[in-house]
């Protein structure tokens, strides 16, 4: 029986044998890839000031210093001194002799105090020449020469299914070193930034925390990718990570070198995905591109003659396959970028050109407005202005809800940042028209509230009681 089993099993597996599939010699060995590459890696650890009385109310704390040095009437809660923190802890690389790194913003930013831990155990205090939200992207500089560093790839050369290797600090576990595979290519991920400029590598490389910021390399030795983001229920890896291409960082890390921040184009559209319905609607062959939900007004699209219900097929040479492509593409160019643009407009392909306004991200970001708390109403929530880049990018204009309590918007389904642009059929430009709206509403009955989540608009009924 056994030898029957062993005879059986060779011959399920000769076909793989005689393909190569399983031939050791043929699967990669990352040992000297590793030790090229693992004098490039560093560590990111950061500080953060505080002050030594933020843990207790000053209140208590002032009690508690009179009670324990009364005969100290100097002693006071102003004239304690600052304690640092430890923040976060990354992984980054050197891309120069001279001590450039890139690392994530979301590892450095806030940080007080940023030190660069090198594989040969030195360590350097780090300077920020740059930081881009958007990209996740940070470029630091250490005072030294002659560093180790690494060498950048096409990340548009990468194929599903390629070999890649990470290095990083998982953990705090410097220079570990994962392998896998390209899962996918071009992902999005929603909710992760307000302007969804990107398009990630998917690995099933064992990512964790501490990764962060850590290379992606192929087969060559060559950076391919940074390591950004998990997807996992549980804080560690679950084979689904992302990295942001070579090519995009390698555009970031050039302007931020240059002038300290990232200028990108827009285009001025509010978008969405072609479904089956729409293709079959406007007599397409598959579904495929961006649909035009809405053009801006005074925008570089409504100069170049791009219309409502435009499909955007390709722009500047790119294929838009998913409406998610669109924004990665226009974020690549910067302001003044003359682009062209093929459509599909009632059965047919028209060319246009725009040029490229200035997207908001180019502007430093200003404080999110503050909740309007003195706009009372029956609905059962509060609501503030949208931002000016959350207007410029997704073209609406209304309100956000920013606190949601018990009430006739919870019972109807709504949720904190759904963005009203109508109520009771009367249009919301502004936390003031919402509140004088809200005013005349009747006691009873009920009324309708038009809002938009997550780029879909939809009514909804509010009932009122008296």
């Amino acid at each position: 029986m056994r030898a029957a089993l062993l005879t059986l099993a060779c011959l399920l597996l000769a076909p793989f044998v005689a393909s190569g599939l399983l031939t050791a010699a043929e699967l990669p060995n990352f040992a000297d890839l590793v030790e090229n590459n693992s004098p490039s890696i560093v560590e990111i650890s950061t500080m953060q000031r505080v002050q030594g009385r933020a843990a207790i109310p000053d209140e208590e704390l002032e009690e508690l210093l009179r009670r324990l040095n009364p005969g100290d009437p100097d002693l006071n809660i102003e004239n304690l001194p600052e304690s640092r923190q430890r923040g976060a802890v990354g992984s980054g690389f050197l891309i120069s002799g001279d001590g450039y790194v890139i690392t994530n913003n979301h590892v450095v930013v806030g940080a007080d105090e940023i030190q660069v831990h090198l594989n040969d155990r030195r360590v350097f205090d780090a300077e920020v020449i740059g930081l881009d939200e958007p990209s996740d992207l940070a470029l630091l500089k250490i005072e030294s020469s002659d560093l180790p560093h690494v060498e950048f790839g096409d990340s548009d050369a990468l194929r599903v299914g390629d070999w890649v290797l990470a290095i990083g600090s998982p953990f705090g576990l410097e220079f570990s070193a994962a392998a896998g595979i390209v899962s996918a290519m071009g992902r999005s991920i929603p909710g992760r930034s307000t302007y969804n400029y990107m398009s990630f590598i998917q690995t099933d490389v064992a990512i964790n925390q501490g990764n962060s910021g850590g290379p992606l390399f192929n087969l060559d030795g060559e950076v391919v990718g940074i390591n950004s983001q998990i997807l996992s229920s549980t804080g560690g890896s679950n084979g689904i990570s992302f990295s942001i291409p070579s090519n995009v960082a390698m555009n970031v890390v050039n302007q931020l070198r240059d002038s300290g921040v990232v200028e990108r184009g827009l285009l001025g559209v509010r978008m969405r995905e072609v479904d089956y319905a729409l293709a079959e609607i406007f007599g397409m062959e598959r579904p495929r591109g961006a649909f035009v939900d809405e053009v801006q007004s005074d925008s570089p699209a409504m100069a170049g003659g791009i219309r409502n219900e435009d499909i955007i097929l390709e722009f500047n040479g790119h294929e838009i396959e998913f409406f998610t492509d669109l924004p990665f593409y226009v974020g690549q160019y910067q302001p003044g970028t003359e682009a062209a643009v093929v459509l599909y407009r009632n059965g047919e392909i028209l060319d246009r050109s725009v040029v490229l306004g200035e997207s908001p991200t180019n502007i430093v970001a200003a404080a999110e407005p503050e909740v309007v708390r003195d706009r009372r109403n029956p609905l059962g929530f509060r609501v503030a202005e949208l931002s000016n880049e959350t207007q410029q990018v997704t073209g609406l204009s209304g309100v956000r809800i920013a606190e949601l309590n018990e009430g006739p918007g919870r019972d109807a389904g709504l949720q904190n940042g759904d963005v009203i642009v109508s109520l009771n059929r009367e249009e919301v430009s502004s936390p003031e028209s919402f509140a004088e709206i809200a005013s005349s509403l009747p006691e009873s009955g009920f009324v309708p509230i038009r809002i938009v989540r997550e780029g879909q608009g939809t009514t909804m009924a509010l009932e009122l009681q008296p």
